[in-house]
């Protein structure tokens, strides 16, 4: 999978996409990321990438120029699957989207900033507009980031048995886990439950199935209130 991040500020990137599972995956060969900065599209002595929106109203837009040169250049050069732009007026992201456009080849991030982008951006090239959530950012960096992160883990490849997304919270059917724990079995009076110790697979089992479904109500409850 190759993903291409377009930014503003691309040095809000760079640190995160070389560590951890990201960096594994890229040496592993399971990924290419590109990030490209926007001013590197630019052709005035200043690198100018915003101006006042017309109309008038507070804030600065990104221009279209350097993203149009940016995402032509890369559409010539090979095909791509999904062109995400981070947005909060977008579709609030989820696992059921990350599953989807994990198995993609080829998407372009872009990540807008300041008061947002010029719309043109938007008809001309985004395929799907992705939120994290019900709230502002100061630009879609972080957004652009947490998608990554989130396709990148599901690659075939990446993780390895102790990690595998599997099993992970919302992977199946929208479910979340049921609570883990790890040694010393007691620690400052607090005691993991008996059930975990027994050695009784069947027990145990049904267990994490009965916390799994009672953790479930609970989260589509807290996730339901406004």
């Amino acid at each position: 999978m190759r993903i291409d991040i377009i930014s503003a500020v691309p040095d809000l990137l760079y640190s995160p996409l070389n560590r951890s599972i990201i960096k594994r995956a890229k040496d592993k060969g399971k990924c290419e990321i590109k990030v490209h900065n926007l001013r590197d599209y630019t052709h005035d002595r200043y690198k100018q990438i915003d101006d006042k929106p017309f109309g008038g109203g507070p804030g600065m837009l990104l221009k279209p120029e350097p993203f149009f040169e940016c995402i032509e250049k890369l559409q010539g050069e090979r095909e791509y699957d999904y062109i995400i732009f981070t947005s909060p007026k977008g579709k609030v992201f989820n696992q059921s989207y990350a599953n989807r456009i994990s198995l993609s080849e080829n998407i372009i991030i872009i990540a807008g900033h300041y008061k947002g982008i010029d719309d043109r951006v938007r008809e001309r090239f985004v395929t799907d507009e992705i939120s994290i959530g019900n709230f502002v950012l100061s630009g879609g960096e972080l957004p652009a980031l947490m998608i990554a992160d989130a396709v990148i883990r599901l690659l075939p490849g990446v993780l390895n048995d102790s990690e595998s997304a599997l099993n992970d919270s919302l992977m199946n059917d929208d479910a979340v886990e049921a609570p883990y724990y790890t040694r010393p079995a007691e620690y400052k009076g607090m005691k993991v439950p008996e059930v975990l110790l027994s050695g009784h697979d069947k027990k145990i089992a049904q267990w994490k199935d009965e916390q799994s479904i009672e953790l479930t109500k609970k989260w589509k409850q807290i996730n339901s209130m406004e």
